[in-house]
This record gives structure tokens, sequence and C-alpha cells, in this order.
């Protein structure tokens, strides 16, 4: 009875897992994109209803859609790019959008198979929110802090919050005070986003 019993929460708990790994992809996609469509229909529809002087059930997502294919589209041409960077010099001259969209873009890079975000540049681990306690980050900067006559090498990591990558929270740890884990960007973020669930349950540090 009782070795059933094991078998059963064995079974039970690797299916969990295993639907963890399929559904959180699809919920994190479905909000990322549900996100995009509010605030595109938010902008189309009133335009829309006031063209056809009714309102469109579907308008939005449609537009949607079409602005992703003609951005995408657009995305290889010269010209575009040229416009595309144009825009860019724009955000720039204005602080927080400037730091906004940096981040933000930095973010969706890292997260796309292939591509190096310019923000992450490695996988740490710290101790973190107390000593005994390590957290999983990202490290985004490096930073020399002088005070009186020392200086003192710190990196700046990014801790994101499940399931959501886009937010999270940064902390200044000394250099070597932080451990390099030896994975990839997008392996540290299966990792992180998966709440530990894609893993090997092995982790290496790197010499």
């Amino acid at each position: 009875m009782e070795q059933e019993n094991k078998s059963f929460w064995m079974v039970f708990r690797t299916a969990f897992g295993r639907g963890l790994v399929v559904i959180v992809p699809v919920v994190i996609t479905f909000w990322v994109l549900n996100m995009l469509f509010s605030a595109i229909d938010g902008i189309a529809s009133p335009i829309f209803d006031r063209i056809f002087d009714r309102h469109i059930p579907g308008i939005g997502f449609i537009t949607m859609i079409v602005l992703i294919l003609i951005v995408g589209g657009l995305s290889g041409n010269l010209i575009a790019r040229t416009i595309f960077r144009s825009f860019e010099k724009l955000i720039s001259t204005v602080p927080l959008a400037r730091t906004i969209y940096t981040a933000m873009k930095d973010i969706i890079n890292a997260l796309q198979p292939g591509k190096k975000g310019r923000s992450f540049r490695e996988v740490v681990m710290i101790e973190y929110p107390r000593t005994g306690l390590h957290t999983i980050g990202f490290v985004t900067n490096e930073i020399s802090i002088h005070e009186h006559q020392s200086m003192d090498e710190m990196i700046s990591v990014y801790i994101p919050n499940p399931p959501n990558p886009t937010s999270g929270f940064l902390v200044l740890v000394p250099r070597r005070s932080a451990r390099v884990v030896d994975m990839t960007v997008e392996e540290g973020l299966k990792f992180v986003l998966s709440g530990g669930i894609v893993t090997s349950g092995n982790l290496k540090f790197k010499s």
C-alpha cells in the first residue's frame, strides 16, 4: 500500500511538473500578447469606429496582427531600418523613456533563442535576500565605486520576477561575492521563469 502511494505521488509530481512546463510559457505569451492587444486596440478601435461610424468586433486584434507583420516585414528594409534607428535616437533624448525602452528591448532580445541581449551578460548566483539564501540573477553591468582612497568593483544584477521577465529588481553586488553559473542566458531565463523546474538538477560554476 505504501509503495502504491509513493508511485502515485511520483506520477502526480511528474505530471504536475510537465504540466507547468507546458502551461507557464503559454500563459506568459498570452499575457504579453494581451497587453499588446489592449494597447493597440485602445488606439485603433476609436479610429475605426469613427471611420465606419460603428464598432467592428475584432478590428483591434486584426490591426495588431497586421501591424506586427508590417513591422516584421519592414525590419529587413534599409529605409525602414533607418527610420527605426531615427526613432530610437529620438527616444534616447528623453531620459526616462530611454531607460525603459533600452531595458525592455534588451530583455526581449535576451528571451529570443540565439540572441544575446546587451543587458544580460552572465548568469550568477548571489546571496540574497540574506546570508544563507541564494538567488539566480543576470549581470547587466560592471560598476566601480570610489570612496575616499579605496575602490570597490561591483556588478549590477537583475533578478526577474516569474512569470513576467520584464518586471524585477536590481541589486548591486561586489564582484567577489557573485558566483558565475555555467549556463547560457537563455538557459538561466528558462530556469528562473519556470520556478526552477526546467533544469538538469545540477548547477555548475565557472572557474
